[in-house]
């Protein structure tokens, strides 16, 4: 299973992004998507989640701002994120779990870099 993330950049606050998610080596319609964050010198943080059925859950942090969403035939997943803020500085993960027998295996795409000036 590989996950591969894209679409960080350089904008200003207040302004937009989407990131991407791209899933590649199992049924990406049955399997979750979800989002995680990293600034510089904090810990990783979840940041959004989207079922496999489409229900989705989101960081108080991002509510009313962010929305993840899912594209099957794409084997898609997105995050889009508008009225931006300087401290939504980070490398943004998407990730997915995998259920093998009795353990949850952890897959992680490689880090979209977003930075967000003031």
């Amino acid at each position: 299973v590989q996950l591969q993330a894209s679409g960080g950049g350089l904008v200003q606050g207040g302004g937009s992004l989407r990131l991407s998610c791209v899933v590649f080596g199992t049924r990406f319609s049955r399997i979750a998507v979800n989002w995680y964050r990293q600034a510089p010198g904090k810990q990783r943080e979840s940041v959004a989640t989207i079922t496999s059925s489409g229900l989705t859950n989101y960081a108080d942090f991002v509510k009313g701002r962010f929305t993840i969403s899912r594209d099957n035939a794409k084997n898609t997943g997105y995050l889009q994120m508008n009225s931006l803020k300087p401290e939504d500085t980070a490398l943004y993960y998407c990730n997915t779990k995998l259920l093998y027998g009795s353990n949850w295996n952890n897959y992680w795409g490689q880090g979209t870099l977003v930075t967000v000036s003031s």
